[in-house]
């Protein structure tokens, strides 16, 4: 089994999209209608999103850099942590229109999904992000240049069921051909703990 991105050898697709591992880095391409939501405000319930997870069952720090050009509204991509299809964080930009996106988060506990954003000028196309896990809280990041990083989040995942799977991914809420580059990833253990 090949091992892109430095992944763990036990790492898994969730969805697999057609990808391509070139020089370090993995591009996937996005298929129509791929979501990772339940229920709140919309009704409806998706998770069919692309990701390349891997298990974990201790706390870590996971980080990587995407570069993108977004094709259609609601186009995403980033991180991932999930237990299941009802317990599941996701970390990413997501496009609203031509000249604006959001980065955000969506926290997803017991079927229902939270989504908390900040708008940003623009359709930022390279950014890194980053998650932090103690238990089952975590810490969500972001920066522009993998070295300077903003809070974005605290959040927690009630469920404590093991292992937490792990890893990228990309979606397209309406039209797939959406293409995405992650690059530099590393999975470690977290940062001492500070307040």
């Amino acid at each position: 089994m090949t091992n892109p991105l430095g992944f763990p050898s036990d790492h898994f697709w969730l969805n697999e999209p057609v990808h391509n591992e070139r020089d370090g880095a993995l591009t996937l391409t996005t298929l129509d209608g791929t979501d990772f939501w339940q229920r709140t405000h919309y009704g409806f319930s998706r998770d069919d999103g692309h990701a390349l997870l891997t298990s974990l069952h201790k706390d870590f720090q996971m980080t990587v850099r995407v570069r993108y050009s977004y094709e259609d509204q609601y186009d995403q991509c980033g991180l991932l942590v999930r237990i299941d299809a009802l317990n599941w964080i996701k970390l990413s930009s997501e496009r609203e229109s031509s000249e604006s996106s959001r980065l955000g988060s969506v926290v997803t506990n017991l079927g229902y999904s939270d989504w908390a954003t900040t708008d940003v000028h623009g359709t930022e196309a390279d950014i890194w992000y980053r998650v932090e896990c103690r238990e089952n809280d975590f810490h969500l990041y972001s920066s522009l240049d993998g070295e300077i990083w903003h809070r974005l989040r605290i959040a927690h995942l009630h469920s404590r069921q093991r292992p937490l799977n792990v890893g990228i991914y990309a979606c397209s809420p309406k039209k797939g051909g959406f293409q995405c580059q992650f690059s530099d990833f590393s999975l470690s253990p977290p940062e001492e703990k500070n307040h």
